[in-house]
C-alpha cells in the first residue's frame, strides 16, 4: 500500500501531524507500536492533561530552556494560543490555572485524547496499532517502512514522531534515533531532564526528612565556584533517595549538565524564606527570643518553617529544642538563620532517563528546517515532538512544543507530496 504521508508514533506530536496531513488532503497513515494512541497525553498533568500554557510567546519560550528559540518559526505558523482555539473548536473547553497552565474544564485527559481520535476518524486517517516498525529505508522518490511483521509500506513522506527515551512505558524507547541516523542525522547526547535527584547526605540516608514538602522555597543550583546557575521558586519534596517535586524537576537539567561536565557532586541550596532578608530575619528572631526568654526556643520558632524542617535545622546547629530563649548563644542563632536562607546539600546523580519526565538531547535542530520541520538531510522526511533536541519544563511547555511541531510537520509533509 502506498501513502502520501506516514506518521510513525501516536503521541501528541504524531496525532497532530497525522491530523494536519490528512486535513490538507494527504492520504495519511498513522503507525504506533502500542495498543493505545495518546498514552502520554492521557497521563499528563496527573491524568488531567496540561494541554498548553497561556504565557506570552517570549515568556513561554523561556520555559523551554533546551533550544526553545528554535520554535519561533514554527510558532509563527501555529502557537500556544492556536492550540487553545483548536481544542475549543473541538468542543474541549479549557481553563487556566496557576502559572498559565491550561487544562480541560472537565479535568479529564480522555476528552483531549478522544477529540484528537475523532479528528483522525473524520479525516479518514488509516491507523495501524500494535505495529512496531522494524526499519525505515529511504529512496529517491519514496520511502519504505518495514514493520516487524514483515509488512512493507511505501510512503512519499515520513514524519517521525516517536518521542525520546523518557517515560518508556508510554512507548518512548528511543526507536527513532537509528532511523534519523540512517538518514544522515546527528543525535546529540541524550540525558534526563525534569528528573528526581539523588543524594547521599546523612539526613537522606537516615530518612530524617523523608516525605517532607517545603512550599514556595527558592531552590538553586550552584557551580563549582559557588555561584548560582539557576534558581526556581516552587515547592520541593524530600524523598528516601534524595529530592523531587516541581522546583527540583525544574533545576534538574542544570544539575545533570554539571555532573556530565565531570563534577562528582553538585551543590543545591534552599532558601526557605525567600521574601525575607537574612539580616532582618536575624533581627526578628533575636527580638522574639529576647521577648520570650522563658519559653523554649522550639516554641518561639514554631511556624516559621514546617516542624520537621525546624527540628532538623535546630539539631544541625546543636540547639536543644527545650533550651530557653534566654540561654541560647548568638553564634547558634546566626548559624540557624543562615541555614534558613542558605541550606546546602549535595547531589551525586539523577534518576535514569527512563524515570525522567522529559528527554534532553535528540535529533540536532541544526539539521531541521525550523518553519517546516523538514530534514535538511533527506527529502520527504520530517521530525516532530520529543525526538528533536528540544526540551522544556513541566507545565504544558513540552506538550506545546509537541503539538506545534507536529502540526507544522504534518502540514508541510502533505504540501510537499500533493
Amino acid at each position: 500500500m502506498t501513502y502520501d504521508v506516514t506518521v510513525i508514533g501516536g503521541g501528541p506530536s504524531g496525532l497532530m501531524a497525522a491530523i494536519a496531513a490528512a486535513e490538507n488532503g494527504a492520504k495519511t497513515l498513522l503507525i504506533d507500536k502500542g495498543n493505545k494512541l495518546g498514552k502520554k497525553l492521557a497521563i499528563s498533568g496527573g491524568g488531567r492533561c496540561n494541554v498548553t500554557n497561556r504565557l506570552p510567546q517570549d515568556e513561554l519560550i523561556k520555559h523551554i530552556p533546551g533550544n526553545g528559540r528554535f520554535l519561533y518559526s514554527a510558532f509563527s505558523v501555529f502557537n500556544n494560543y492556536d492550540i487553545i482555539d483548536y481544542f475549543e473548536s473541538l468542543d474541549v473547553p479549557l481553563k487556566e490555572e496557576d502559572h498559565g497552565r491550561m487544562f480541560p474544564v472537565s479535568n479529564s485527559a480522555k476528552d483531549v485524547v478522544n477529540s484528537l481520535l475523532k479528528q483522525l476518524d473524520d479525516f479518514k486517517v488509516t491507523i495501524k496499532k500494535n505495529a512496531p516498525v522494524f526499519a525505515v529505508d529511504y529512496g529517491d522518490k519514496e520511502h519504505i517502512i518495514t514493520l516487524e511483521t514483515g509488512e512493507k509500506i511505501q510512503s512519499k513522506a515520513v514524519v517521525i514522531a516517536v518521542g525520546g527515551k523518557a517515560v518508556p512505558y508510554t512507548g518512548s524507547t528511543g526507536d527513532g534515533y537509528k532511523w534519523a541516523e540512517n538518514a544522515g542525522h546527528t543525535i546529540t547526547d541524550l540525558y534526563p531532564t525534569e528528573v528526581p535527584l539523588l543524594s547521599s547526605e546523612n539526613f537522606i540516608q537516615n530518612k530524617l526528612l523523608q516525605g517532607l514538602a517545603l512550599r514556595d522555597v527558592n531552590l538553586s543550583v550552584l557551580n563549582p565556584k559557588g555561584k548560582k546557575i539557576i534558581t526556581h521558586r516552587m515547592d520541593m519534596l524530600f524523598t528516601h533517595f534524595g529530592v523531587s517535586g516541581p522546583a527540583v524537576l525544574r533545576c534538574s537539567q542544570y544539575v545533570v549538565k554539571e555532573l556530565r561536565k565531570g563534577a562528582k557532586n553538585v551543590i543545591m541550596e534552599i532558601d526557605a524564606l525567600p521574601d525575607q532578608k537574612e539580616e532582618k530575619l536575624l533581627e526578628e528572631i533575636t527580638s522574639n527570643l529576647n521577648d520570650n526568654s522563658k519559653k523554649t526556643v522550639r516554641n518561639i520558632l514554631k511556624g516559621i518553617v514546617p516542624e520537621r524542617y525546624l527540628d532538623y535545622l535546630l539539631s544541625k546547629n546543636d540547639i536543644q529544642s527545650d533550651i530557653k530563649g534566654a540561654n541560647i548563644s548568638r553564634e547558634k542563632i546566626i548559624s540557624f538563620v543562615h541555614d534558613l536562607k542558605y541550606f546546602q546539600f549535595q547531589i551525586y546523580d539523577s534518576q535514569p532517563i527512563e524515570k525522567a519526565f522529559v528527554t534532553g538531547g535528540g535529533v540536532s535542530i541544526k539539521e531541521i528546517v525550523p518553519n517546516t520541520m523538514q530534514s535538511k538531510m533527506m527529502h520527504g522526511l520530517y521530525f516532530c515532538g520529543e525526538i528533536l533536541d528540544i526540551h522544556g519544563y513541566t507545565g504544558g511547555y513540552n506538550i506545546t512544543s509537541a503539538l506545534v511541531t507536529g502540526r507544522v510537520a504534518g502540514m508541510h509533509a502533505s504540501w510537499e507530496v500533493i
